[in-house]
């Protein structure tokens, strides 16, 4: 569970809620002509790109634990606990995938590509495999990476059996491939766009008078279940609450005249959407108007600025001269802007690189981040939309289409 989807549930606990499951949408159908999992060719083409760039950087090997990485090289879907399992990608030949024993047939089954599996004892250290295996390979004389996100005690227990051999960050490996999606990637986050959408029409004609988080979450969820997404997360913001960008545990509810913020999403085949909609109930009031409308201004600049070759903190200071000149701001200070313009999605809801002051990867095709520079007013109500876009060769281009009016918000 992210942060978010800690905090969406623990809004809802703290106000005394019960967060439903599901909730019926009977009407509604899995969305047709849905895209095909990512073939066994694409995950050998992302291997034989990630082992160029490891001879390039003049690693070894590269250490992968259970999460989107695994995924994105192997298939293999599993969860971290005490136990190790882990791919180790050489700088050529085949992999090898390491697993307690009794966890290997369940390990195959998600597994996609050729590899070689060892297994070790309840008894034993999968660490000594690892190091004995990259001994075995004549890898250990060279530099090792880890991807990222793997944990100390797993670095720590490679140092330990290989204590000559330097051991590195490989995150400028995984992310050169990760950053760069695919037309079969693509397809499958616009996939995963287009059910939140199609969600979100079936969920806003029904925000009725009193509901609460919960109850709007229920809808939001269920509709995506019926639509053939799995619900990633669901934060609904109430009045005052959507002014803090994720949310507060004081009791919500829909009021007349009171903002409701939504930011929702759900994976497909592990594929990640990140949608945000901010209507009113009711009439808006000029200010929540006004406020909308800069809003969406603020992400129509953000679009217009992600060209190919510009810096990605580019995007977000354009955003932030604009806001300034409204009299928000300056920079992250309130009423405006408290978080940055955007953030990297694909497998991970948030991944490298960012719309943030101060990144200067320069945007290429391939590039998928979401837009969404929320206008925040402490104490009285939030505006924040949220849209994805892709990087083409021609520029930029949505995943969802923003909003036209505060009157149209989804």
């Amino acid at each position: 569970m992210d942060r978010r989807s800690l905090l969406t549930a623990g809004a809802a606990l703290a106000a005394g809620l019960a967060l439903p499951i599901r909730a019926p949408a009977a009407e509604l159908s899995p969305l047709p002509n849905p895209p095909p999992p990512i073939s066994r060719a694409e995950r050998q083409t992302r291997l034989d790109k990630a082992q160029r760039l490891m001879r390039e950087q003049g690693l070894t090997a590269l250490l992968v634990e259970p999460g989107a990485s695994l995924v994105y090289f192997t298939g293999v879907r599993w969860g971290r606990s005490e136990r190790l399992t882990a791919a180790v990608i050489p700088a050529e030949g085949e992999i090898l995938v390491v697993t307690p024993f009794f966890e290997e047939p369940s390990v195959r089954e998600t597994l996609a590509v050729p590899a070689e599996l060892r297994t070790w004892q309840e008894h034993e250290d999968p660490l000594a495999l690892v190091a004995g295996w990259l001994r075995e390979k004549k890898l250990a004389a060279g530099a090792v990476g880890v991807e990222e996100t793997v944990r100390f005690f797993a670095v720590e227990g490679l140092q330990k059996h290989l204590p000559d051999t330097p051991v590195r960050s490989g995150a400028r490996v995984v992310r050169a491939c990760r950053m760069i999606k695919s037309p079969a990637e693509i397809a499958l986050m616009q996939h995963a766009a287009d059910i939140t959408v199609a969600a979100y029409r079936h969920t806003a004609p029904r925000i009725e008078r009193g509901m609460t988080p919960g109850d709007i979450g229920a809808i939001m969820n269920g509709a995506t279940r019926a639509l053939g997404g799995s619900p990633e997360f669901a934060l609904i913001l109430l009045g005052e609450a959507s002014a803090y960008p994720h949310g507060s545990g004081k009791p919500q509810a829909v009021r007349d005249g009171e903002v409701v913020l939504m930011d929702c999403g759900c994976t497909y085949q592990g594929y990640q959407s990140d949608i945000s909609r901010t209507l009113v109930f009711g009439e808006p009031t000029r200010r929540q108007r006004t406020v909308w409308e800069h809003m969406r201004r603020g992400q129509q600049i953000a679009f217009e600025a992600a060209q190919l070759g510009v810096e990605a903190g580019a995007v977000d200071d354009a955003v932030r001269r604009y806001y300034a000149s409204l009299g928000y701001g300056p920079d992250y200070k309130l009423p405006g802007t408290s978080h940055r313009t955007g953030h990297g999605i694909g497998l991970d809801g948030h991944e490298p690189i960012n719309f943030v002051r101060g990144e200067r990867t320069r945007l290429a095709p391939g590039m998928c981040l979401s837009n969404e520079p929320g206008i925040y007013i402490p104490g009285e109500f939030g505006i924040r939309l949220e849209d994805c876009l892709y990087m083409t060769e021609q520029g930029p281009k949505w995943f969802s289409v923003p909003p036209a009016s505060i009157d149209r918000p989804v």
